[in-house]
């Protein structure tokens, strides 16, 4: 049977410019929406971190703070701080800008989340447009060459399974604050077993950031073996596990972005005394 040549198209369809698409869906509400929800947790975590107070009522320990290295500088101790005093050779200001002892800490869990696999496809999208969403054009700046994340800055995102082991032993630590918020101290200096609503709510802190921590990709690799194909039975179901999470890993990073800040914000309101905190026992 006779076969003729199929000639292909010399020519390459034209890139699209900027924000170009045939689209007409509402294709920029999910970066809109991506770009305000990560302003708005930024800018609430930063001036939390500087403001330096309230973060701590009774047992109740804002996640900002834990875990509590030092207590704040000239502040009079609390008698969480790990190490006690502000030391002496850390200075309390830099630039005229005082410093808390959440800058301590909440690098490692930024750290986590910044170079996330997820969260790295949405702020792309949110802040550069690359792309703004599929099928829409991309901005100019990105040039000819597709260059991925194996060049400086970008190869610096891989960082993120080293990250990972950090992050597990936050999970573990907010777990602790989550069990000392059942303890309450009466008038009398006793101790015992309650439940409040802010124990609760720190309660389910670490619960929906361990649904959003071990469902990272770089446990699933590492859970089946660090292998590209799952060996072993144990390895199997170990993987499953991880990839039960991972399948809304999306979710889980929304759910326990907002959750950290609201315990944060809680504990803050009872501290600073906006309303008491309900005692259920």
């Amino acid at each position: 049977m006779a076969q003729a040549p199929l000639p292909l198209p010399q020519v390459l369809p034209t890139p699209r410019s900027f924000g170009e698409t045939n689209r007409r869906d509402g294709w920029m509400a999910q970066p809109i929406a991506v770009a305000l929800g990560f302003t708005a947790f930024i800018v609430y975590s930063t001036l939390r971190a500087f403001e330096g107070k309230y973060f701590l009522h009774g047992e109740y320990l804002s996640p900002f703070y834990s875990p509590l290295l030092f207590d704040m500088p000239g502040a009079a101790a609390t008698g969480h701080a790990w190490f006690g005093a502000w030391p002496s050779w850390i200075p309390g200001a830099i630039a005229g800008i005082s410093l808390s002892p959440a800058f301590f800490i909440l690098w490692a869990p930024g750290g986590f989340r910044f170079t996330c696999y997820y969260y790295r496809g949405a702020y792309y999208k949110a802040f550069w447009g690359d792309p703004a969403n599929c099928a829409v054009g991309e901005p100019g700046f990105r040039g000819k060459r597709y260059r991925g994340e194996r060049w400086l800055p970008l190869v610096m995102q891989n960082v993120h399974r080293y990250f990972l082991y950090v992050a597990i032993v936050f999970i573990v630590l907010l777990a602790w604050d989550a069990v000392k918020s059942y303890v309450f101290t009466g008038t009398d200096g006793t101790r015992s077993f309650g439940i409040g609503v802010g124990s609760l709510v720190l309660t389910l802190n670490p619960i929906f950031l361990g649904c959003y921590t071990f469902g990272c990709h770089s446990l699933r690799h590492l859970i089946g073996g660090r292998n590209d194909k799952v060996g072993t039975s144990a390895s199997k179901g170990a993987y499953d596990c991880v990839s039960c999470l991972n399948r809304r890993h999306m979710l889980w990073a929304w759910v326990s972005l907002f959750w950290v800040g609201f315990t944060d914000f809680y504990v803050r309101s009872v501290s600073a005394g906006w309303f008491t905190d309900l005692r259920i026992i």
